[in-house]
């Protein structure tokens, strides 16, 4: 078995929350790092998502952490089409909990995620994303226990 666990960090995007309207991003620092990986976990919906009841999840990136734009299809790895930056839309019901994985190769600094809701969410749902940064400049990466 290899060692995986000496050339990874870990960041976290979107604290595990049950969400019922936008979150605030935290913007990620991927200094040091040449590689990322976007997982995103989403629990049972809260609602049943639709067209108008839904949530998109909108990954921006930046160089300076002041100026940030939408990610585009040359960015990212995993996602068929981005439109506005949205990497993954919860647009129909969502009974069981997920994961989906998403490769950044757009080389800015900093990423953020926003969880954006349109329309009405009476009862929130469990949302987590987290930022798997590798291949480090320097290694091995600091245990994070």
């Amino acid at each position: 078995m290899h060692d995986l666990h000496s050339h990874i960090s870990l960041a976290t995007l979107i604290g595990a929350a049950t969400l019922a309207a936008d979150n605030t991003p935290a913007a990620v620092d991927l200094k040091g790092f040449d590689a990322a990986e976007i997982v995103l976990n989403v629990g049972i919906g809260g609602i049943t998502f639709t067209g108008s009841n839904k949530i998109e999840f909108v990954l921006t990136h930046s160089d300076d952490d002041s100026s940030y734009s939408n990610v585009a299809d040359a960015d990212m790895l995993g996602v068929s089409s981005i439109s506005s930056g949205i990497i993954k839309s919860l647009t129909s019901a969502h009974a069981a909990a997920a994961s989906y994985r998403y490769g950044y190769k757009g080389g800015k600094r900093y990423l953020k995620l926003l969880a954006d809701f349109s329309g009405t969410h009476g009862t929130g749902t469990p949302i987590a994303a987290t930022v798997i940064k590798g291949t480090p400049e320097l290694g091995p990466c600091a245990n994070q226990a």
